[in-house]
């Protein structure tokens, strides 16, 4: 036990990759990923630990390396592997993560699948990482747990370490109570919840849903409110609170809620997007593209990214206003999110038929509307269709966040381009200067494309002075900066230094 900082969070901080038939620790390719960020932290403390699990056939076996030292940019730390099994990693993920919890916390109430949970065994893996966090921590240290399929560690941790500070961080969306409360486990979870000393969400809408939860099934008093900043506040849209619930008390344990939005590395996208190579690059799309606008679309193969929906506005583009033919392409990017996952196979399979009948009914030799991406793009190569783009259409049904619009943002040196957002993105509450569409109505997905198609110049370079301002206002640092204020009301980090 001699860690001050434990991160709990499923999944390792770095790549392994085979070389010469030896395993290689790499660090994580993508520059604005969550993890690059967590790790920063460790450089707060003298000794920090990450507790992750990893595949293993059979996790009994002696020889499995479960602890391995790591020392980086970031500084010092340990990762302990969890060894679990495939059928673990099956119901503990698959099943209960992505079949019940997911469906729920996006709001898809009719993709929620009880039935095949095995409840046992995601208690199970969330004791494991519980009893690891646990052997790790050093006295009165800070344990970080973050994401929904480690609900239960902050109550199994509580009673194992009374003396320990838990935060925990939501990176999705928080539904209402009565869609949260669909789950038959939802007091055990919210009962784990509130043994934390600091609960964070994106957005003050995700944090009051969960207030809200844990006042229609416990006796939990709101001791403070505030008023939610201009920054966090989008006029008209779905998702736009006046207010957030600051500290709450169950029993005799106060909780501090706190919000504080995920941004991007702004400096190092502008870097790459300023880069000879990567204006080459750019330079060379828009040359190919002719005089067609291009519409830029990026997510996951996910049903709630809404790339179905957003292929039929297109189609319907077509449909009426037959000018634009020959005249607009749309680069739709979806990337498998898991091939694990008999749902996001259906979606898949839907976008490319989707995509595949409107090629055969708009396209020509010349021309095709739709290019369909169904692989990650390097970042680098990324930038430079950001740049290129003349729309970034983002229009999820449902997201915690969505990165993919700051990245866009933040890539826009030139000062241009226009930004389409669904409003039901957290992003949306601070980026009210994007053309906000609602995916689930025809009427304003359609008409925000074209609205976006049309828009004079100086317009557009005036939303995006706006969104530049706060995609640089919020970017990752200060979420770091936020996190560090919520420690604050846990007690902060022993032996904490300043931020480099």
């Amino acid at each position: 036990m001699s860690s001050e900082l434990v991160i709990v969070y499923h999944r390792q901080p770095y790549e392994e990759v085979e070389e010469d038939g030896k395993t290689v620790l790499r660090e994580n390719k993508s520059p604005n990923g969550i993890v690059p960020t967590l790790k920063s932290f460790f450089g707060s403390v003298d000794r920090g630990a990450w507790i992750a699990w990893k595949l293993a056939d059979d996790p009994s076996n002696p020889g499995f390396e479960q602890v391995v030292e790591i020392e980086d940019e970031h500084g010092k730390y340990s990762v302990s592997r969890l060894p679990l099994s495939p059928d673990q990693v099956r119901e503990f993920y698959h099943v209960t993560s992505k079949e019940a919890f997911w469906p729920i916390l996006h709001s898809f109430k009719e993709r929620y699948n009880y039935d095949p949970v095995d409840w046992p065994n995601f208690r199970q893996v969330n004791w494991q990482f519980a009893e690891a966090a646990a052997a790790e921590a050093a006295e009165n240290a800070l344990v970080w747990i973050h994401d929904y399929n480690l609900w239960l560690v902050p109550g199994y941790l509580r009673k194992l370490r009374p003396d320990l500070r838990i935060a925990f961080f939501h990176h999705t969306p928080f539904p209402a109570a009565d869609m949260f409360n669909v789950l038959p486990w939802r007091r055990e979870i919210v009962e784990s919840l509130l043994a934390c000393d600091v609960v964070g969400f994106h957005i003050p809408r995700y944090a009051d849903n969960f207030v809200s939860v844990a006042r229609s099934l416990l006796e939990v008093d709101v001791i403070e409110r505030v008023k939610v900043g201009e920054d966090m506040i989008s006029e008209g849209t779905a998702l736009t609170e006046r207010q957030v619930p600051t500290r709450i008390r169950y029993h005799d344990h106060e909780i501090a809620i706190s919000v504080a939005p995920a941004g991007v590395d702004v400096e190092f996208i502008e870097s790459r997007a300023k880069a000879a190579e990567n204006l080459e690059r750019a330079a060379a799309i828009r040359e190919d593209l002719g005089d067609c606008k291009l519409v830029l679309s990026v997510g996951r193969t996910d049903y709630t990214k809404g790339g179905v929906e957003q292929l039929a506005s297109f189609e319907r583009l077509l449909e009426q206003r037959p000018e634009l033919i020959g005249k607009v392409r749309l680069m739709h990017v979806s990337v498998s999110a898991n091939r694990n996952m008999v749902a996001y196979n259906e979606v898949q399979e839907a976008i490319e038929s989707t995509a595949g009948r409107i090629n055969g009914r708009f396209g020509t030799l010349e021309w095709q509307p739709i290019s369909l991406i169904s692989r990650a793009i390097p970042f680098s190569e990324l930038v430079a269709y950001y740049q290129s783009a003349d729309v970034a259409w983002i229009t999820p049904l449902a997201d915690g966040m969505n990165l993919v619009a700051k990245e866009f943002v933040a890539s826009r040196t030139d000062g241009d381009g226009v930004l389409v957002l669904s409003e039901f993105a957290g992003a949306a509450v601070e980026m009210g200067s994007a053309v906000i569409t609602n995916p689930f109505s025809n009427r304003s997905m359609d008409t925000a494309i074209s609205l976006a198609l049309e828009m004079p110049e100086a317009e557009r370079r005036t939303r995006m002075k706006e969104l530049r301002r706060i995609v640089g206002l919020h970017d990752i640092r200060f979420w770091a900066d936020a996190i560090r204020v919520s420690f604050d009301e846990a007690g902060g980090l022993k032996g904490v230094r300043p931020a480099a």
